[in-house]
């Protein structure tokens, strides 16, 4: 669920209407979310009186079933929620578990219930944190139902539950599952493709599942995906063009932008308070005033009814200050609002709009700091002994909880991991593009547990704005359904070609799309190992014209052709027999094409499937590489209504570089349908 982005993707315009196929919104589709729970309670998963109360019976072919538990009542599955189990069993042989909260499907974190709201929370709930309206949210496909299985709790998880709640969700006949928990390293040994928890994702897929998966929160740094498998779509993150920037008004008039949810002090920046620094009212040592995480260490009679300046130093770097120690201490003590400013010694720092109760901004900037404190220097009168004898800084903090929006969006988020794809923990590159697609990820609102057990500033609260490929994944499972409702006979790998080749690689204002990266608040030049296709569309993904499909047997000639195998570790990892293996693994039918080692010429085969319904010609376009020649046969096809058409793209190394260069192959339809593949290559010596 979130308050912006169904508008940012289009979905109430374009999608969800369907003029004359009535509502498109996800009704009897059931999407899977194998999380931290769910909270039953929430509005974002309320009874909908179209739902048979409790029931499934009307989703045709579902399986699934609810536990009942101390607090997880036999109400909490009402039409909406009609699924809700738990896998402890891996979890409870190496961490402590807490029988009252964590055996039960109840989410007491918050995370499971935000990626469940965002992939299919209820139209149009209100929004309220600390009294304030947000606006009004909706998930991705609002109508669709939920089956939760819970795997994750406060002190960790384990793949064992992942995998049991996995083959359960298959068992279920879920037709969508979000997968934002797992791994977030490829495994200690062996091939990535062969893992236990991927080899449990290709038998997903072959009962007709699909699968998003959060591409991981490791970057930039290139090759750390944790979604490796041609089987599942592997989600990057990116930013929207919405923005919450409260505004700090010093008492020269100089203003600063800054981040937090918070009110506005009295006037909203029109009257200026005393400005006093925590390091100047200490009663004792600097270093445990100056972060203001206790009220002991500050006099309350110089604090009292100020602004005060909070230093972001060494105790927020190595964990063991917090932002909720200050709200703490300003409550305590009285403050009017608090500035928690950067430090020089430690630059920069990232922050997340989080809720302050009371008037806070945080400055994240080493020179917007800097000013700050120029101005408080020169205007605050200290003795000869460098005591403060009078504060003569003021300062305001103008509204924070109301949204600004910008052309720039988007951009992949600076932690969205990257690519290229690996085989192994030595990173070596695989013949497959991760991540697979781009979708929302930063400063999503959704659902929350207000037990929020490990994030306490949310404690309370029914909703969280928060960031990740966590939340990038529901929105692609979400949009899935919708494609899957519009297309019930599309198998997983034709909706993941249809996202794929319909997916944008601009911005709102038409430029290619950037990538947040090393240097904070500075934009990169993007490339496929960043975004994948692109950002996902859902309107054009109900069109694409062409897919590419998969099958089960063609996973496994992928794997069977990979050079780093045997035959005996595929049947060992499957169960199947090597048969038929593909001549290279870049000739999987994907909607792309990596080649991670080109010596002299290569040819790889792709096959696409008319889904338009009506006869349509395509003309092949290459946008080639740097470093190869690219030849397309045929030239161009004619393709009739279910159609096949295979074709062979020869790739010849024209200068060796032995980095990674990009391109696209476009097939130009005649009646309009554009279908795009980034072509991803390293041409060797």
């Amino acid at each position: 669920m979130t308050t912006y982005t169904p508008h940012m993707l289009g979905l109430p315009r374009y999608v969800w209407p369907q003029r004359g196929h009535g509502p498109r919104d996800g009704e009897g589709v059931v999407i899977g979310v194998i999380d931290t729970g769910i909270n039953p309670t929430h509005p974002s998963f309320a009874y909908n009186p179209k739902y048979p109360s409790g029931s499934n019976k009307d989703v045709p072919l579902y399986a699934g079933t609810c536990e009942i538990c101390q607090n997880f009542t036999a109400g909490s599955c009402n039409g909406k929620i009609i699924t809700a189990r738990y896998y402890a069993a891996g979890a409870a042989a190496v961490i402590p578990l807490n029988a009252s909260i964590d055996l039960s499907p109840f989410d007491a974190l918050g995370h499971g219930s935000h990626v469940a709201s965002i992939a299919a929370g209820n139209w149009g709930v209100p929004v309220v944190v600390n009294g304030f309206m947000y606006g009004f949210a909706s998930g991705m496909a609002p109508s669709a139902r939920l089956a939760v299985y819970k795997a994750m709790y406060p002190q960790g998880g384990t793949v064992t539950d992942i995998i049991s709640a996995i083959d359960q969700a298959a068992q279920d006949r879920v037709d969508v599952l979000v997968l934002s928990i797992g791994p977030d390293e490829p495994p200690a040994d062996g091939i990535t493709f062969l893992s236990v928890l991927d080899i449990t994702l290709l038998f997903a897929r072959r009962a007709g599942i699909f699968v998003a998966q959060a591409a991981g929160n490791r970057g930039p740094d290139p090759a750390s995906v944790s979604s490796f498998s041609p089987w599942a779509m592997g989600v990057a993150a990116s930013t929207t063009s919405r923005a919450y920037t409260p505004i700090l008004v010093l008492g020269n008039g100089y203003r600063i932008k800054g981040i937090g949810l918070s009110a506005p002090t009295p006037g909203d920046g029109l009257f200026r308070f005393t400005l006093v620094a925590a390091r100047d009212a200490t009663s004792t040592s600097l270093a445990s005033a100056e972060e203001c995480q206790n009220p002991g260490a500050l006099k309350l009679a110089r604090v009292a009814g100020s602004i005060v300046i909070c230093s972001f130093s060494q105790g927020f770097y190595n964990g063991t200050s917090a932002i909720t120690a200050i709200l703490d201490t300003a409550t305590s003590l009285g403050f009017l609002g608090f500035i928690l400013v950067a430090n020089p010694l430690y630059g920069d720092f990232v922050a997340e709009p989080l809720p302050f109760h009371i008037p806070g901004i945080m400055v994240p900037r080493v020179t917007d700091a800097q000013v700050i404190w120029n101005y408080y220097n020169n205007h605050t009168i200290r003795d000869t002994n460098g005591i403060v004898t009078t504060y003569g800084a003021s300062a305001a903090i103008k509204e924070g909880r109301i949204a600004t929006f910008a052309n720039t969006a988007p951009a992949v988020a600076r932690t969205s991991s990257r690519g290229p794809d690996i085989t192994n923990n030595q990173l070596n590159p695989a013949d497959v593009l991760k991540p697979d697609i781009l979708a929302p990820g930063d400063q999503i609102w959704g659902a929350w547990s207000p037990v929020s057990l490990l994030s306490p500033i949310l404690s309370g609260q029914h909703f969280a704005l928060i960031s990740g490929t966590s939340m990038a994944a529901p929105h692609v499972a979400g949009v899935a359904a919708l494609v899957k409702q519009y297309h019930p006979s599309w198998t997983p790998a034709m909706i993941a070609s249809a996202l794929s080749t319909t997916a944008s690689k601009h911005d709102r204002l038409g430029r290619p799309i950037m990538s947040q990266g090393p240097e904070l608040y500075r934009l990169y030049q993007s490339t496929p190992f960043d975004y994948g296709s692109g950002l996902i569309n859902p309107s054009g993904a109900l069109d694409p014209g062409l897919v590419f499909p998969s099958e089960f047997e063609d996973y496994i000639k992928f794997l069977c052709s990979l050079s780093n195998t045997t035959s005996r570790d595929i049947f060992l990892a499957t169960k199947v027999t090597c048969v038929a293996p593909s001549d290279t693994p870049s000739d999987l039918n994907l909607p792309s094409i990596t080649i991670s080692s080109l010596r002299g010429c290569q040819s790889i085969r792709r096959y696409v499937k008319n889904v338009a319904g009506k006869t349509e010609t395509y003309l092949p376009a290459v946008h080639v590489p740097d470093g190869v020649s690219v030849h397309v046969n045929p030239s161009w096809f004619e393709i009739g209504p279910d159609g096949i058409q295979h074709l062979e793209i020869t790739f010849n190394v024209t200068e060796a570089s032995e980095s990674f260069n990009f391109g696209e192959l476009v097939l130009i339809g005649s009646l309009d349908h554009i279908v795009r593949l980034p072509l991803v290559v390293r041409p060797m010596l």
